[in-house]
């Protein structure tokens, strides 16, 4: 091999590794507050790397900002008389963060606490795999730019009552009008400033506040079930190891749920027949494992999970077995079904070339084969390349790896 092509061999390495490194199958997301970790990831690895905090806490541009931020939510507390005068002096606005987002290019290095965040975080978690084009201190000002944004957009939402982008089952749950609302902001931004007194991290009492919003509302759908490997996908979790899976032509039976529209019932009875479709192919040997995929969604704030619903619904009625059932708790709608399903088989090391099929009645099956335009304007990607038609209810699909990046605008599936 001559020297020119062993060049072009070796920059073609480096550009590789510097812009292209991608997700790793065996990374493992960093914190507890699964909210907090789903919907800001980058705010959640600053705040628990104790060298990347420290720089951040001793730079003075970013204290003056903390500081200021401190003053702004003090000063809200003797001044506004309206629930919104209260949220823009929590949320960030555009001036704050293009200056956060050029203090955190001009403090990367590639050897330092970012630069190491960045290498052994940002990248392999694929949570922002959009951005993988970029070079890493470009992703880094990125992944801030995605995850201050979310914090303002929980906000909005949930604090303030803009229109999320499904408003009959996402919205706020307060008359944002009434006089009790006002007290209740006010209450809010009090916590944030008691809570708030020792912070030395510019971004902490925003992004608290927006936990704080989602919690109030009873919004904390992205923990549901959580942590999953260790409740409710513990059995078919730890039977992932003793597959042989050449013996079998799919990975998944995926089922996306349909919500009951009825307060105080369970199931609905799309969400059963299903189920029995999916039973006759999981028990025809097509796949180990069955996926049933549904949040806490229809009806507004209903207490039934349509996932649990459906697994629960399978062991007992289709004597499907417990350890053959994984549940996806989270997933709000058709497009996040399959999102759902690529990130559970890719984050639990399941074959990730392998095709599945979505197992579910003939109308959601041609949808989900013509949803790529609703994916990409929703997601910005679409989540599953198809594979063959099978049937009139199945349909085949492969994953794709772009499902693990985060949704900044869906907060309760992000």
């Amino acid at each position: 091999m001559n020297f020119k092509k062993c060049l072009f061999i070796l920059c073609c390495f480096v550009v590789s590794y510097t812009y292209g490194q991608s997700a790793r199958q065996d990374y493992k997301l960093v914190g507890n507050d699964f909210v907090q970790t789903k919907n800001y990831y980058l705010l959640t690895l600053l705040q628990n790397n104790a060298a990347a905090k420290h720089l951040l806490s001793t730079d003075p541009e970013l204290v003056k900002l903390t500081q200021n931020k401190l003053d702004g939510i003090k000063l809200s507390l003797t001044s506004c008389k309206e629930p919104l005068c209260f949220t823009q002096y929590i949320k960030f606005s555009d001036d704050e963060i293009k200056t956060v987002g050029e203090k955190l290019a001009a403090l990367y290095k590639t050897d330092n606490a970012l630069g190491n965040l960045v290498k052994q975080h940002l990248i392999p978690s694929g949570t922002y795999i959009l951005y993988k084009g970029l070079s890493p201190v470009q992703l880094l000002v990125k992944a801030w730019e995605q995850d201050v944004k979310a914090v303002n957009y929980a906000i909005e939402v949930y604090a303030e009552g803009k229109k999320p982008n499904y408003p009959a089952i996402d919205s706020i749950s307060f008359n944002v009008k009434s006089r009790s609302y006002l007290n209740l902001v006010y209450d809010a931004s009090a916590t944030i400033m008691d809570e708030s007194k020792k912070e030395t991290l510019f971004f902490v009492p925003s992004m608290n506040y927006a936990l704080h919003c989602l919690e109030i509302n009873e919004r904390g759908d992205a923990a549901n079930d959580e942590p999953m490997t260790l409740k409710a996908n513990k059995n078919a979790f730890n039977r992932i190891k003793t597959i042989k899976w050449a013996n079998y032509k799919y990975t998944m039976i995926l089922v996306p749920g349909a919500g009951p529209d009825v307060n105080g019932v369970a199931l609905s009875a799309e969400g059963m027949l299903r189920c029995r479709v999916a039973a006759l192919r999981y028990f025809e040997g097509l796949a180990p494992f069955i996926m049933t995929s549904g949040g806490k969604v229809h009806p507004y704030k209903t207490r039934y999970c349509e996932a649990d619903e459906m697994k629960k619904f399978m062991v007992e009625k289709l004597h499907v077995p417990e350890n053959a059932i994984l549940v996806d708790p989270h997933a709000r709608h058709t497009t996040t079904n399959m999102r759902n399903c690529a990130r559970i088989i890719y984050r639990y090391g399941m074959p990730f070339s392998k095709p599945c099929i979505t197992s579910t009645d003939k109308s959601q099956s041609y949808f989900i084969a013509n949803m790529a335009a609703r994916c990409q304007k929703e997601l910005g990607y679409v989540p599953y390349t198809l594979g063959k038609r099978l049937s009139d209810t199945e349909q085949e699909f492969y994953p794709v790896i772009e499902s693990l990046q985060i949704d900044a605008d869906e907060p309760l599936d992000p």
